[in-house]
């Protein structure tokens, strides 16, 4: 069957993407890499952390960059419904965080361990109906809060994806009750069309 018009475009945008081919380069597995590169040149996400939980992990990218720019030593650890590739250094739990399983799963992993960074990447799969996605999106970002709540060290920081629309002003003031500073910030290797941006939260009350 051939392709139609719009999926040879995404295609053709897609390879033409200098993030794209600065991610073969580094060799990271997403050009998703480089938002979390700019979030952490920008807001200085690393200093001082010892510990990290990668939420919607998948392919493993921001494992990556997170490793490259830690100790050895430093506790890593990505969870995600898809299989990933094992990186050195990197715990993986898979399974889907609305589970209570799972979610029980990574907090005994960390056992008595606070983190100093929550991360989320997390994205229900997309019907292309925002009313239905959109209620999704927000559930996962409510999820990652409440972990945070439960796992993050205080002045611990918190950066996650979220899409504006129903429910994200009301998610973002949540997030300012539990933190020193939230900032909305919307990396360059961000796709313009994309409605995503990131809350960057620091300073766990």
């Amino acid at each position: 069957m051939a392709r139609s018009k719009s999926s040879n475009q995404w295609l053709k945008e897609h390879f033409d993407d200098e993030f794209v081919k600065l991610s073969q380069e580094r060799g990271y597995r997403a050009r998703s890499a480089f938002k979390l590169e700019e979030m952490v040149a920008k807001f200085d996400l690393l200093k001082g952390v010892e510990a990290v939980v990668d939420l919607g992990a998948a392919p493993g990218g921001w494992c990556q960059v997170v490793k490259y720019h830690l100790k050895s030593d430093a506790m890593v650890v990505g969870l995600d419904l898809l299989d990933i590739e094992p990186i050195e250094g990197v715990d993986f739990i898979q399974g889907d965080f609305t589970s209570d399983e799972v979610y029980d799963q990574l907090l005994t992993l960390l056992g008595d361990k606070k983190i100093d960074l929550v991360l989320s990447d997390m994205a229900p799969n997309l019907s292309g109906m925002n009313a239905m996605d959109q209620p999704r999106c927000m559930y996962l970002a409510e999820l990652a809060l409440d972990f945070c709540h439960q796992a993050l060290n205080k002045n611990g920081n918190h950066a996650i994806k979220l899409f504006q629309g129903a429910g994200f002003d009301e998610h973002i003031q949540n997030m300012k009750q539990a933190f020193k500073k939230v900032t909305i910030y919307k990396p360059k290797s961000s796709r313009a069309r994309s409605r995503e941006v990131f809350a960057v939260a620091q300073g766990f009350k």
